[in-house]
């Protein structure tokens, strides 16, 4: 049996995640921001945690909590996150930041917590970045970024824990069933504004949004491919699951730039003039 933490767990993949690894028979430290999901987490027999992944102050105690439990950790999953839509000028650079806090930022946070008692175990990180990282997409330009920089980060680390007995794998999910493209479409909604140059592509920007939930993986499903991954006796480096997860980075490695950039354009409704 393993110990297995796993950030951003209120819902989605993370608590699928989560479902899986507990099924499985593994200890799973299940994190979550709010009250009401610890507390739900909790009645389903987790070891529920309440955890801001930017706040240092609460890195520190959750690190003194697995301390006390003196069995080390075994795998960090790093799944919070979430996704910022929407014109990237008209995020500006405070999206950019909250994004990059959230995506990439906490990674670095959590794992440097972390450390040492994954290093006690010789254990293993798991980075949850996306196709998005691959394939560029109009109106997500910061979770794409954010994602890439997953990406950049996953293949550092592996380097940098390598001497220390442990293994990073990064997952690249495609479309998967979660709440992703409500929180996406309301993300939008909050900077779709009449001021904005973006405007009369707003059509284009709701359908950025929703494009994560065209024939969605189960979450079910995706969790399942994670945790054989993990337990596999030579984990990949990179695992992709989901709708979309191969053939997206295959256009990008096929397709000509500019090819690429015209089907895009014509599918988020970017092929006019303003």
């Amino acid at each position: 049996m393993a110990v297995v933490l796993i950030t951003g767990c209120s819902s989605g993949i993370g608590r699928a995640m989560a479902d899986a690894f507990k099924a499985a028979g593994h200890e799973v430290w299940a994190t979550a921001r709010k009250t009401p999901d610890v507390k739900a987490l909790a009645a389903a027999g987790f070891r529920a945690v309440e955890l801001d992944v930017n706040d240092s102050a609460a890195l520190e105690r959750l690190r003194a909590e697995l301390e006390q439990h003196d069995k080390g950790l075994d795998v960090l999953i790093n799944n919070a996150g979430y996704g910022g839509i929407g014109p990237l000028l008209d995020g500006g650079v405070d999206g950019m930041r909250r994004q990059f806090e959230t995506n990439v930022f906490s990674i670095v946070g959590v794992t440097g917590a972390l450390f040492p008692l994954l290093r006690q175990n010789k254990g293993m990180v798991v980075n949850i970045g996306s196709v998005s990282g691959v394939l560029v997409t109009p109106f997500a330009g910061a979770y794409c970024a954010s994602k890439a920089a997953v990406h950049a980060m996953s293949d550092a680390l592996r380097m940098e824990l390598a001497p220390f007995g442990m293994h990073v794998m990064e997952v690249q999910p495609g479309a998967i069933d979660t709440h992703f493209a409500k929180n996406a479409s309301h993300e939008a909604e909050q900077i779709i504004h009449e001021g904005s140059a973006w405007w009369p592509l707003r059509e284009g920007i709701r359908a950025r949004a929703n494009a994560s939930q065209t024939n969605p993986t189960p979450a079910s499903d995706f969790a399942r491919d994670v945790l054989n991954a993990v337990q596999s006796a030579k984990p990949p480096r990179l695992l992709r699951s989901g709708n979309g997860s191969r053939v997206l980075p295959l256009m990008e490695l096929l397709l000509s730039k500019g090819l690429l950039e015209k089907i895009l354009s014509n599918r988020f409704k970017l092929n006019q003039t303003l």
